[in-house]
């Protein structure tokens, strides 16, 4: 089974080279195939990206959906696996997702653990190990066979926020999700920078409007008002 990792970027000049080089780094036979999609980064990003050994395509829209999707259109891979430019990668990435797919799950991802001992960090990635819908996020990376991502239409381009949420609601209606029991190592800058409560009021604020089915772009605006990004 071939293998394309899928990076949706924007403003990664920091991030991605790293990001590159760890995804090689754990694939010594050089197998996998990685695209970044770039939304024509101001800071470097596409550039970064080229010199650390990605190919590397320019989005035609904005949105991570978007980018993703475009992303998909152009890997030649069997196996999809989608991640963001600030995660850590398990070092057996290749042959887990490899195995879950023999083994008859066409999607899932991985669990997740903060670059921070914070305790109440911790609680939150405990939290990934379980099934439920709240406990899942782009940030645990997502795999998904071709086969599968071609036949659910991929990312549905109009949640420009909550995109990963939805595609697991209808992967699960239509195959086997694995969480496989592995964690992947995410950023807490977003904790850092906003502290840990106003993160999870914000959080719960989002899941409550996307499953009360306010529209995307609403969700968005309210989301990013209660945050702040460095």
């Amino acid at each position: 089974m071939s293998f394309s990792v899928i990076i949706p970027t924007f403003n990664e000049a920091a991030t991605i080279a790293r990001l590159v080089q760890e995804l090689r780094r754990y694939d010594p036979r050089r197998e996998v195939e990685i695209l970044v999609v770039d939304a024509h980064s101001p800071d470097g990003t596409a550039d970064a990206a080229r010199r650390a050994g990605a190919t590397v395509l320019l989005a035609p829209r904005p949105g991570r959906a978007a980018q993703m999707n475009h992303g998909a259109a152009h890997a030649t891979g069997d196996i999809l696996y989608f991640v963001h430019a600030d995660v850590g990668i398990h070092p057996g990435y290749v042959a887990t997702i490899r195995a879950a797919v023999g083994r008859g799950y066409e999607a899932g991802c991985y669990r997740f653990r903060f670059d921070s001992r914070h305790p109440l960090l911790r609680i939150n990635s405990f939290g990934t190990r379980f099934e439920g819908l709240m406990s899942r996020g782009g940030d645990q990376t997502l795999f998904i066979t071709k086969v599968l991502f071609q036949r659910l239409g991929g990312f549905n381009e109009r949640f420009v926020i909550m995109e990963d949420f939805e595609i697991i609601i209808r992967i699960r209606r239509a195959a086997l999700f694995l969480i496989v029991p592995h964690d992947v190592l995410i950023s807490a800058r977003k904790y850092e920078t906003n502290g840990w409560l106003r993160v999870q009021i914000a959080n719960l604020t989002a899941f409550s409007l996307f499953f009360l089915k306010v529209s995307p772009a609403r969700i968005a605006r309210t989301y990013k008002a209660m945050l702040n990004y460095r």
